[in-house]
């Protein structure tokens, strides 16, 4: 196989993440993105590289015995979701059977309990990331989605189906108002322009609505006072909107990174407050505009129902949740627990968390802002158990293994990336942890995202030595 060269195969299998293996007829198959398991493709190589060959479908020339029309209008050229053609029922059986091969690989040997499907599958998301741009160069203004394999092109997703629609409603607000002022968008290739991001979040319980426009520092032609007028315009013309929901605040956010992604310069409060109320299993949680929580509110009871569970008795135990975001997974565990400690890097999301716990009426709760791998080494009491809920490149091998040097009998592992999960795990096992019990919780229906829940526990020291010890020094 050459770059270039064309072929039709059929696929095989979709392995994570969304990684189709195509037959192609040749001693090896390509891997192809954007696929489905049933389908003939006519495909390009791309890359070669030690006889592996990466290709990008062109065409679908026989559709998949499952596959159905999407209901999304903007599916296949929004970049956003990737299994909207695929029926819900077979999307959770496709993760459930990925993360079950990755563990597998492992060696592990552990009772799988398949997947939890989301409580509701369209309009589930509370929270997204609107770009600026245009939907090709030198067009329009456009608000919404990245295009399916386009670092520039933007989709305007003003019919998309993961929100509701009091998403839609004010991204075609804000979308309309820039574009008749005639308002640029800022571009990544030179780093000129003004509008950069709309970040909108909605809590599923309360129905607030937190608005975020997220922009460069004011453009050149632009004066201070012409900036204000521009945001109080906008400002005005949300406030109008007819919602299902309530606006808790509208915010302009100020960020000159170039990188293309939302950083938080400097935040100014155009009306209202700048957080917002949510609930969960009972509590009450206060989030602000960058601060981690999950995107689905009610597939989130699921999966921290799921953790409760396998947490087991606590009464009387010191837990330490690490990487704990807001510190929902910390309070909802702290009402049957001695003691909880969080440890999180965002100080934003720590300070979140202590005000969550005092609204809460939790006294119980402890949360140190700081990277794992060095504020573990601060801490003098010790967990009788440990939750991991780390980020999507799983956990620093030096701040594992400090994590794994108090000991605890049981460790609870939530991962947001299976390949990530079972990378870890051959140290854990390594280390004495054997997986007990796995259980997939979808979170994100029509994309390739999955969340998986792990219970480990550690082995009898003496009996884990035997297990790892070459046959000969067992004397078999």
């Amino acid at each position: 196989m050459k770059k270039g060269e064309i072929y039709v195969g059929d696929v095989r299998e979709i392995l994570f993440a969304n990684k189709g293996v195509v037959d192609i007829g040749q001693e090896k198959p390509v891997a192809v993105k954007n696929v489905l398991a049933g389908q003939q493709v006519r495909v390009q190589i791309e890359k070669v590289r030690n006889g592996r060959a990466q290709g990008r479908i062109l065409e679908v020339l026989k559709k998949a015995p499952q596959e159905i029309e999407p209901q999304c209008p903007h599916f296949g050229a929004c970049g956003g979701c990737t299994y909207q053609h695929l029926p819900y029922e077979e999307q959770l059986a496709m993760k459930a059977a990925q993360v079950k091969k990755l563990l597998d690989e492992t060696g592990a040997d552990y009772l799988f309990e398949g997947i939890l499907k989301s409580p509701i599958q369209d309009a589930y998301r509370n929270k997204m990331e609107f770009s600026f741009g245009d939907a090709y160069k030198d067009g329009p203004l456009a608000l919404g989605m990245h295009k399916r394999g386009s670092f520039y092109d933007i989709v305007t997703v003003d019919g998309c189906r993961i929100v509701d629609g009091d998403f839609r409603k004010i991204l075609v607000c804000v979308l309309d108002y820039f574009s008749k002022k005639g308002t640029r968008f800022y571009q990544k290739r030179n780093h000129e322009g003004y509008l950069r991001h709309l970040l909108v979040r909605k809590a599923k319980k309360t129905g607030e609505i937190l608005i975020d426009l997220v922009t460069a520092s004011q453009e050149k032609e632009l004066s201070a006072a012409g900036e204000a007028e521009l945001l109080h315009g906008m400002t005005e013309e949300l406030r109008a909107l007819a919602l299902s929901g309530s606006i808790a605040g509208i915010l302009h956010t100020v960020n000159d990174s170039v990188a293309d992604i939302i950083q938080n310069d400097r935040t100014d409060i155009l009306y209202g407050r700048d957080y917002f109320y949510e609930e969960l299993l009972g509590l009450r949680f206060r989030i602000t505009p960058f601060s981690f929580f999950q995107t689905n509110s009610l597939g989130a009871e699921r999966l921290y129902s799921l953790v409760r569970s396998y947490a087991g008795e606590t009464q009387d135990k010191t837990i330490f949740d690490l990487y704990s975001g807001t510190g929902t997974i910390a309070q909802i565990l702290a009402p049957v627990a001695k003691k909880v400690l969080g440890i999180e890097i965002v100080e934003e999301a720590v300070e979140a968390a202590k005000e969550n716990a005092d609204m809460n009426g939790l006294a119980n709760c402890t949360f140190l802002a700081g990277d794992v791998l060095k504020v573990i080494d601060t801490v003098t009491e010790k967990p009788d158990m440990i939750v991991l809920d780390p980020p999507r490149d799983g956990i620093h091998p030096k701040a594992l293994a400090k994590i794994l040097d108090f000991g605890v009998d049981k460790l609870v592992y939530i991962s947001c990336k299976p390949t990530s999960l079972a990378r870890d795990l051959i140290i854990l096992r390594e280390r004495g942890y054997q997986p007990e019990r796995v259980c997939c919780v979808d979170l994100f229906p029509g994309t390739y995202h999955v969340e998986t829940v792990c219970l480990l526990s550690k082995l009898n020291t003496k009996q884990h030595m035997l297990e790892h010890m070459p046959a000969r020094k067992k004397g078999l």
